[in-house]
C-alpha cells in the first residue's frame, strides 16, 4: 500500500492529506484576484490556513497566478514570515533588537532556550512550541518584549515567559473557540463610538473613562484593566482610546471630570486589573486626590513640555470615531485641499520644508512636484509603514491612536499629484495595528472619505492595505515596491527614481507614515506655520522615541534643535536601571552609538550628518554602563547580514566577513591587522552598496571603533 505523505514538527510526525490540501486551496483561491499585487497576500492566506506553504501549495498558487514555481518559491523563501515546513502550534517570538538588548533580552533568550529545550529558530522536542527571534515588535519602551501568537507582552521576565508559554499551550487545546471569543471581545472593545451611552434624558449623565487600546498599553495589561472597570457596573463608559505615548505610565486610566472637556481628565498611572477595585472604592469615581493619581493629564510635565503637532490627538480621541476625529480638528486639511489646485497643495508642502521622516530626510515637496509633473494616466501614493528600526514605534502609535490622520494625509497626497489609488504597506509584526487600520479604512469608505467621490467631490481615491512578510529590507522604498508587485523584496538600482517609474512602472510618491500624517496640519494651517518650528533646514517637529534602558520611555514630539542630553535626562529621566548612561544609539540599527561628548549637539539633520551620525526615524535607544559595545558592533553587522536582500556583493558578503573580522578582533587575534581590514570592509560597504542597509551598516561599527575602541 502507498504510504501517507508526512511532514514533521520536532520529533512529531504530521500526516499530510494532499487531496484535502488541494481542495482547501481551491476554495481559498476561488474568486481571489490573481494579479501580481495579490501574490504575497495569497501566500500569507495559505500560511494562515495550513501553518506553512507546502510544495503542493507552491505549485497550485504558481498555476493560479500564471507564474513559474521557481518565482513563487523565490517569494516564499525570501520572506521570514513564510515557512516551508510546519512548526509548533504556538509560535513564541523574542525581540532581539537593540532596544530590548539594552534591558536584557539576551539573558531572556538564554532562559527561554534552557526552559523550552529549544534554540532560537527551532521547535521544542514535543513539537508544540516554535521559538524564534524577531527584530523589533514596536514595543521598545517596555522591553524585553515577547510575542505569543498575535499578542505582544512587555517587560517580560523569565518567570513571566514560562507562564505565558504554559497558558498558550493550554489555550491551544481549545484554539478555535478561544479565537472566536477573542475576536468578538476585541470587536466589542474597538467600536467607533461609546458603547454604553445612555439615551438623552434618561438617567444621570455617564462619566467617560479612557483606557488605551494601544499595543504597548495592552502589552502590560490594559485589556484586563478595561474589563475589570466594566465588570464593576458603575455609571461609566469605557472608551478605548489610543495612547498618549507616555509608555512609562501605562496602563494609564483617564477619568473625564467635566463632560466633553479634554483638559478635565485626571490620570491614574500603572493601573493593573487587581488595582481597579481600589481605584473605584465604594463605587465612587476616583479624584485627583487619589494616591494613584498623576493629576490632570495635560499638565503632566512630560506631556506639557512637548509641542505636539502630529500627535496632538493621540490618546485624546476614540481612534475609530470619525465624529471624534472631526471634533478635534480632523478633516480641516482635506476640506481645505479640496478647494485648492494640485500645485497649490504641493507649494504648501514645499513651503513647510517637510522632509521624509522615514530616515532619508528627502524634501517631500520636491518628491511630490516630480510626481505631479510626470506625464502618466496612472499614479500611486505608497505609505511606507514598515517601521522596522529598533527603538522606533511612532508610526505604530499614530496608526493606533489617530488612524484617520494618516488616511487624510494620503488622500491629500493623491489630490496633490493626481493619484487615485494608494497602498499602505504595514509590517506584519504589528498585528493590532493591522486590525485598527483595517477597520479605519472601512469606516472611511463607508463615510465617503475614500471611494469614487471623496467627500462628495469629483476626486476618487482608494487605499489598499498590504501586510509585509517580516523583511527589514522592505523598509527601503524600492524593495517595498518590489514586494507590492508580488516579488522578492530586492532593492532596485536607481535611476529610474520611484517618482518617475515606481509601482508597476508608474510615477509614485513613497512617503513614511509620519511624513503623510504631517500633511493635513500643513495644509490646514499653512506651510509657513509648520516651517516656523525647528532649526536650519530641519523644520517642524520630530516625534523622538525614547527606548531601551530609559526610565520614562515613549514618544516625545518637540521641534528640531533639542539636545540629546535634554531629551534623555529631562524627558527620559536617565536609565531605568539607575546606572550611568554609557552610549545612546540614534537612528535605528544603522545609527551611530554616541558617547557623552556628543550629547549636547542639537538634534537636527545637518548637525548629525556632520559628525557621521543620523537621526533616521527618530529612535533613541539608551544603554547603561553595563553594555558591551564590542558586542553591539558585532550585532550591527550580523543584523545587516541577516536582513540583506542579497543583490549587491558589498552588503551581502561584506557584512558576513565583517562579523568574522569583529569576532577575531574581540578574541584578540591579530588585532591591528584585523582592525585595518574592518576599516577597509566598512569603506567598501559604504561606497559600493546599492542601498542604505549596506551603506549605513558600518556607521554603528565605526562609532564603536572611534569612541569605544577599548571594548572592541
Amino acid at each position: 500500500m502507498p504510504q501517507t505523505p508526512t511532514s514533521s514538527i520536532g520529533d512529531r510526525p504530521i500526516p499530510v492529506d494532499v487531496e484535502h490540501e488541494l481542495a482547501t486551496l481551491q476554495a481559498l483561491l476561488d474568486g481571489t484576484p490573481t494579479e501580481a499585487e495579490y501574490l504575497l497576500p495569497v501566500l500569507q492566506q495559505v500560511q494562515r490556513q495550513f501553518g506553512y506553504v507546502s510544495p503542493a501549495a507552491i505549485r497550485f498558487v504558481a498555476e493560479a497566478f500564471n507564474r513559474s514555481r521557481a518565482e513563487v518559491y523565490g517569494v516564499v523563501s525570501f520572506y521570514h514570515d513564510l515557512r516551508e515546513q510546519p512548526v509548533g502550534d504556538i509560535v513564541v517570538q523574542l525581540c532581539m533588537a537593540e532596544a530590548c538588548q539594552a534591558v536584557g533580552c539576551r539573558e531572556l533568550a538564554r532562559h527561554a532556550e534552557s526552559s523550552l529545550q529549544a534554540t532560537l529558530g527551532s521547535t521544542t522536542p514535543d513539537g508544540r512550541v516554535q521559538l524564534e527571534a524577531v527584530y523589533c515588535l514596536g514595543n521598545c519602551a517596555l522591553g524585553p518584549s515577547v510575542r505569543v501568537g498575535d499578542a505582544v507582552y512587555g517587560g517580560v521576565t523569565g518567570e513571566r515567559l514560562d507562564a505565558l508559554v504554559r497558558d498558550a499551550v493550554r489555550a491551544a487545546r481549545n484554539d478555535a473557540r478561544n479565537d472566536a471569543r477573542n475576536d468578538a471581545r476585541d470587536d466589542a472593545r474597538s467600536v467607533a463610538d461609546v458603547r454604553h451611552a445612555t439615551p438623552a434624558g434618561v438617567g444621570p449623565p455617564r462619566v467617560r473613562g479612557f483606557v488605551p487600546n494601544d499595543t504597548a498599553a495592552r502589552s502590560v495589561g490594559a485589556d484586563a484593566v478595561a474589563s475589570a472597570i466594566e465588570a464593576l457596573g458603575l455609571n461609566i463608559d469605557v472608551v478605548r482610546s489610543g495612547s498618549r505615548g507616555a509608555y512609562w505610565l501605562e496602563p494609564l486610566v483617564e477619568i473625564e471630570t467635566a463632560i466633553g472637556d479634554v483638559e478635565s481628565r485626571v490620570g491614574f498611572a500603572n493601573i493593573t486589573a487587581e488595582r481597579v477595585a481600589a481605584l473605584f472604592a465604594d463605587g465612587q469615581m476616583p479624584s485627583a486626590a487619589h494616591p494613584l493619581s498623576v493629576g490632570l493629564v495635560h499638565e503632566i510635565p512630560w506631556l506639557r513640555d512637548q509641542h505636539r503637532l502630529t500627535f496632538r490627538r493621540a490618546g485624546v480621541i476614540d481612534p475609530l470615531s470619525l465624529s471624534d476625529y472631526r471634533l478635534h480638528g480632523g478633516m480641516a486639511g482635506l476640506e481645505q485641499a479640496l478647494t485648492m489646485t494640485a500645485q497649490a497643495i504641493v507649494d504648501e508642502v514645499k513651503t513647510s520644508g517637510l522632509r521624509g521622516r522615514g530616515g532619508a530626510a528627502f524634501p517631500a515637496g520636491i518628491k511630490w512636484q516630480t510626481v505631479l509633473n510626470a506625464e502618466s494616466a496612472t499614479k500611486y501614493i505608497v505609505c511606507n509603514a514598515d517601521e522596522g528600526d529598533s527603538g522606533t514605534f511612532a508610526d505604530r502609535l499614530l496608526m493606533e491612536a489617530d488612524p484617520f490622520q494618516l488616511v487624510e494625509g494620503m488622500v491629500i497626497a493623491g489630490l496633490a499629484v493626481g493619484a487615485t489609488r494608494g497602498f499602505l504597506y504595514l509590517r506584519s509584526e504589528y498585528p493590532h495595528t493591522i486590525h485598527v487600520m483595517t477597520r479605519a479604512l472601512q469606516i472611511a469608505r463607508d463615510a465617503g472619505l475614500l471611494g469614487p467621490s471623496v467627500m462628495g467631490s469629483p476626486h476618487a481615491f482608494e487605499i489598499a492595505l498590504r501586510v509585509g512578510g517580516g523583511s527589514y529590507i522592505c523598509g527601503e522604498e524600492t524593495a517595498l515596491l518590489e514586494s507590492l508587485e508580488g516579488k522578492r523584496g530586492v532593492v532596485r538600482a536607481k535611476p529610474p527614481l520611484p517618482a518617475l517609474a515606481g509601482l508597476f512602472g508608474q510615477p509614485t510618491v513613497v512617503n513614511n507614515v509620519l511624513s503623510l500624517a504631517a500633511v493635513p496640519g500643513i495644509v490646514a494651517h499653512g506651510g509657513a506655520h509648520y516651517a516656523g518650528f525647528g532649526i536650519n533646514r530641519s523644520t517642524g517637529t520630530m516625534p523622538f522615541q525614547l527606548a531601551g534602558n530609559v526610565l520614562r520611555g515613549g514618544v516625545v514630539e518637540v521641534p528640531f534643535g533639542i539636545t540629546l542630553d535634554d531629551l534623555v535626562t529631562r524627558f527620559g529621566g536617565g536609565t531605568s536601571s539607575t546606572r550611568p548612561i554609557k552610549a545612546i544609539q540614534v537612528g535605528g540599527p544603522l545609527g551611530a552609538y554616541l558617547p557623552a561628548s556628543q550629547w549636547t549637539m542639537p538634534l537636527c539633520y545637518e548637525q548629525f550628518a556632520a559628525i557621521g551620525a543620523m537621526l533616521g526615524h527618530g529612535g533613541v535607544v539608551v544603554f547603561d554602563d553595563t553594555a558591551d559595545m564590542g558586542e553591539q558592533a558585532e550585532f550591527a553587522m550580523a543584523f545587516c547580514a541577516h536582513e540583506s536582500c542579497g543583490k549587491c556583493t558589498p552588503c551581502r558578503i561584506g557584512s558576513t566577513r565583517a562579523v568574522e573580522v569583529i569576532g577575531r578582533i574581540r578574541r584578540g587575534e591579530a588585532k591591528r591587522k584585523n582592525w585595518e581590514l574592518l576599516d577597509e570592509l566598512c569603506e567598501t560597504m559604504e561606497l559600493g552598496s546599492l542601498c542604505a542597509l549596506g551603506g549605513l551598516a558600518p556607521m554603528p561599527v565605526r562609532s564603536v571603533m572611534k569612541h569605544f575602541a577599548g571594548e572592541l
